[in-house]
C-alpha cells in the first residue's frame, strides 16, 4: 500500500521546472539603471534628486521611485512587451501627470518616448524623448528632448547623471 504513493512521485512523475516568464536577454536590457542613485544635473555638483530603480515581480518589471529636492516627485514602471517586442514606461507624478513611453535599446542605450500633455502649459503638449545610457564610471545618463511639432525636430529639455549613492556603495 505505501508503494503506489510513492512511485507517484518519482522525478518522471514530477513537472519539469519552467524557466522564469522574464529571464530572457530583453528583459535584461534596462538593468544597467537598477539601483540606488544621487541625481545631478550633468556637469554640475548640485544634487537634485534621488532614485531608487528595483527590479520587481521576478524581474518582470522596474520600479522608478524619484524623489527630488523640489518639484514634483513620482516614479515608474517599466516593463518589456514580449508581445510588442518594445519598452513600456508609464510615469506617474505628484503634479497627476501620467505619461506612457515605448521604446527599447538602440545600440548600448535605451530610448523612450511618449506624449506629455500640458508639459509646457495648459494646452501645451510635447513628444519627450529620453535616452539612458551608462558611463564607463558606473553612473547613468539620462537625456531628455522634447518636440512639440510631432518629431520633425529636436529641443534639449533636461539632463541628468545618477552617480551610485554613498549608502549603495557601502553594501556592495
Amino acid at each position: 500500500m505505501l508503494a503506489a504513493p510513492l512511485l507517484a512521485q518519482t522525478p518522471a512523475a514530477m513537472p519539469t521546472p519552467q524557466a522564469a516568464a522574464c529571464a530572457t536577454p530583453e528583459h535584461r536590457q534596462f538593468d544597467f539603471w537598477v539601483g540606488e542613485w544621487n541625481v545631478f544635473p550633468t556637469g554640475k555638483d548640485v544634487q537634485v534628486a534621488t532614485s531608487r530603480i528595483e527590479k520587481l515581480y521576478g524581474g518582470c518589471a522596474l520600479r522608478e521611485n524619484w524623489m527630488p529636492k523640489s518639484q514634483q516627485d513620482g516614479g515608474s514602471l517599466n516593463g518589456y512587451d514580449t508581445r510588442d517586442k518594445v519598452w513600456r514606461q508609464t510615469w506617474l507624478d505628484s503634479s497627476g501627470a501620467i505619461v506612457v513611453f515605448t521604446g527599447g535599446l538602440e545600440g548600448a542605450a535605451m530610448v523612450l518616448t511618449g506624449l506629455w500633455r500640458d508639459v509646457n502649459g495648459p494646452g501645451k503638449d510635447a513628444l519627450i524623448r529620453m535616452t539612458y545610457a551608462k558611463s564607463a564610471d558606473g553612473s547613468v545618463r539620462q537625456f531628455g528632448e522634447q518636440s512639440v511639432d510631432a518629431g520633425k525636430t529636436w529641443q534639449p529639455s533636461f539632463d541628468f547623471t545618477y552617480k551610485p549613492s554613498l549608502a549603495a556603495a557601502l553594501t556592495k
